[in-house]
């Protein structure tokens, strides 16, 4: 993975945030949120159901305005240029927006015509991305067919359509079984592997460990831990008066003050 750091004399951050804000209202969604991501990472945003992470995550991809503070991604500022900021991301919803009635082929060709690429380099665009997702066998298939976990890695290929420098992604494997979950890492750890900044939310702390090189954690609307997954289990480690090794399940119930009942339901924990 690569660790690129944004410096002055060097490529900006991948995605950098400051102060930013969301009301809705009297509601404060987001209170003041700092984040910078380096290119290359894969950088993960941990937080409770309410926590303020996918408002923010929706400032940070122009699907909502901004309230106060500036956001940019690869140095463009999402609220004064929205467009040139959408051709620098890909964004891969929770719920993926596929027609049923298509195959996995042809969304792909329709996509990369959207961005105005040719018919032949939308279809050779599409080849090369259902062989990075492995769903060669299934190109010409009626989405309606594929598995749930199919369709996931179907969405992470349509969001690399216009080959993005950042992804991102919102609970990709939310609702999927644990093999299926397993692929979508695998598929995740080689889309970074080729470049790609990957910008991920999630439920399942282990998922967070094991793909992300740095995160932080939200909770009411501000940023209360972050840091790689070894520095805040060292960290808690640090300051706890028990045996044993803390694992990322503990650091989030710390950082929250949350108890076990409490976060039930809100974050899990899988087993690979």
């Amino acid at each position: 993975m690569n660790h690129t750091n944004g410096r002055p004399d060097g490529p900006p951050p991948a995605v950098e945030a400051r102060d930013l804000v969301k009301h809705y209202g009297d509601v404060q969604a987001v209170r003041g949120v700092d984040l910078s991501v380096a290119p290359g990472e894969v950088f993960g945003f941990l937080g409770p159901n309410g926590a303020g992470k996918s408002t923010t995550v929706r400032m940070l991809t122009t699907l909502l305005t901004i309230t106060s503070g500036h956001a940019h991604v690869c140095g463009v500022d999402v609220t004064s240029d929205p467009d040139a900021a959408r051709r620098r991301i890909g964004v891969a919803l929770q719920e993926a927006g596929l027609d049923p009635r298509q195959t996995g082929r042809e969304l792909l060709i329709l996509q990369g015509r959207l961005f105005g690429m040719s018919t032949a380099d939308a279809g050779e665009r599409a080849r090369h991305l259902l062989a990075l997702v492995e769903l060669e066998d299934a190109a010409d298939r009626r989405i309606k067919g594929y598995s749930g976990g199919m369709k996931r890695r179907l969405d992470l290929a349509s969001a690399l359509v216009h080959e993005p420098e950042v992804l991102f992604l919102d609970e990709p494997t939310t609702g999927l079984d644990p093999a299926s979950r397993l692929t979508v890492w695998e598929e995740v750890r080689r889309i970074n592997g080729r470049g790609t900044t990957v910008f991920l939310t999630t439920q399942y702390l282990e998922e967070a460990d094991q793909l992300c090189d740095r995160l932080a954690i939200i909770d009411d609307g501000v940023i209360v831990r972050r840091g790689t997954p070894a520095e805040l289990k060292a960290d808690l480690r640090a300051r706890w008066n028990r045996d044993g090794e803390p694992t990322l399940d503990d650091v989030f119930l710390d950082a929250t003050g949350r108890t076990r009942e409490r976060a039930a339901g809100e974050v899990q924990e899988v087993s690979a």
